[in-house]
């Protein structure tokens, strides 16, 4: 029997795939469980509960899979105890999948990078399909057919209970504090598990990695993948960018673009089409193919999404943004005079890095969340007006007033969404209703 602990999106995509491979299934879940999700296992027959956990049945599993938002307890550390195999969704599906795996990591830019890859390959009319921490759970999917090709996108959550994983192609993009209150509050913790994407990799295998970025440096030495780096110095094998332009080189083919010719703009938007471009090349996809989709490719909603122009005030929808690394890149792409939208649960965050930001393109903040005494510490001498909000409806209303034409409307909190919302989508979507009924 398997135990699935957690029942949202990846618990039951993990219960079904198990269903699918002859499993007896119980599913627990200690919070509650939302409707769909309740019909799902009605519909397929399992056996499961809400609000408690059986220890008794859970501790006679032969497997537990834990799903990636619930942290280290008691109840785990006694399966591990008794030698029960704790593992991740990711892991499990990983077992039954034939098609290769690229494997995308990084404190920001994952779901872009993983969704331009998917749609790289998709323009090469490959067998693919995207899964993992972006749309459906990768066990899910799975359960329903396996492809040639798998993008996952994945969190550090998912990569904490594997054990036998192996990508071909892992990509970490960047690592900046996150989640640190998962990890002890040490970022060398939260770096390990990153870094845990490369730990079955062989030199048959690829690593895809941002050369500036001093952690993977530091970690570079544990990877067996044949190392691929993108960044500014120019490299033999990999991609740089040097004078507007990217230059991939890839199996003694190179390609050039200038970043005006990218479809995804600024800076770090470069360094992931990058690194989605040697992903490509690695496939053998040509460069027609790959110039075409690097140019072509659409934005992702809640990332640095444009939504509206309300009487010459552009509105940016960048809930996406839920660490301060992340409203870094946003802050430093505006090129016109900034109202911020910020605030939402703190994860231990260090807002100094982003002062300087702050005091060259903030005109003005408006804090959204149940508790902006940080921000409004942090940021109450960098900028003329900073307002408390406690709902997107009073933000966006405080944010119109403060804006004049020519000015950008950001929601980028540098926070998760809990507090207010259900998630960042949900923050998002919020956002942009508000703005529409400007």
């Amino acid at each position: 029997m398997i135990a699935v602990l957690g029942a949202g999106e990846s618990g039951v995509g993990a219960a079904l795939l198990a269903k699918k491979k002859g499993y007896e299934v119980f599913v627990s879940d200690y919070g509650t469980i939302k409707e769909q999700f309740q019909k799902e296992l009605v519909d397929n027959g399992f056996e499961w509960e809400q609000g408690q956990h059986n220890e008794e049945k859970i501790l006679s599993a032969e497997m537990l899979i834990k799903s990636p938002g619930i942290p280290e307890t008691k109840l785990i550390a006694k399966a591990r105890a008794i030698g029960i195999e704790v593992l991740s969704e990711i892991e499990f599906a990983s077992r039954f999948c034939e098609g290769k795996i690229v494997a995308i990591t990084g404190s920001n830019g994952k779901t872009t990078t993983a969704s331009l890859i998917n749609h790289l390959l998709k323009g090469a009319a490959l067998d693919v399909a995207l899964a993992g921490n972006i749309g459906d759970s990768f066990a899910r999917c799975l359960a329903k057919a396996d492809h040639d090709y798998w993008v996952l996108e994945l969190s550090s959550f998912q990569l904490d209970d594997i054990h036998l994983f192996k990508p071909h192609i892992s990509i970490l993009l960047n690592l900046s504090p996150d989640h640190l209150d998962r990890y002890d509050g040490k970022m060398e913790n939260y770096v390990a598990s990153k870094m845990r994407i490369t730990e079955n990799q062989t030199q048959e295998d690829y690593f895809i990695y941002w050369q500036e970025d001093e952690w993977i440096k530091k970690n570079l030495e544990t990877v067996q993948a044949t190392k691929l780096p993108f960044g500014e110095q120019q490299v033999k094998e990999g991609a740089y960018l040097a004078n507007d332009k990217i230059q991939i080189n890839i199996n003694r083919e190179q390609l050039t673009m200038t970043i005006h010719e990218l479809a995804l703009q600024g800076k770090h938007n470069g360094y992931n089409s990058m690194a989605g471009g040697i992903a490509a090349k690695l496939f053998g996809i040509t460069n027609d193919i790959v110039r075409e989709c690097l140019s072509d490719f659409d934005k992702i909603e809640h990332r640095l999404e444009p939504v509206l122009q309300v009487y010459g005030v552009e509105y940016i929808n960048d809930s996406k943004a839920t660490n301060v690394n992340a409203t870094w890149y946003a802050l430093d792409s505006m090129n016109k005079s900034v109202v911020w939208i910020c605030g939402g649960v703190d994860k231990g965050n260090n807002y100094e890095e982003l002062l300087p930001l702050v005091g060259s393109k903030v005109k003005a903040i408006v804090c959204l969340g149940t508790d902006n005494s940080k921000l409004i510490e942090m940021f109450g001498g960098s900028v003329e007006t900073i307002q408390d909000t406690a709902s997107m409806k009073e933000a966006v209303k405080a944010a119109y007033k403060l804006a004049s034409k020519g000015d950008a409307v950001l929601l980028s909190p540098a926070c998760a969404s809990f507090d207010l919302f259900a998630n960042y989508e949900d923050r998002g979507r919020q956002f942009k209703k508000q703005i529409r009924l400007l």
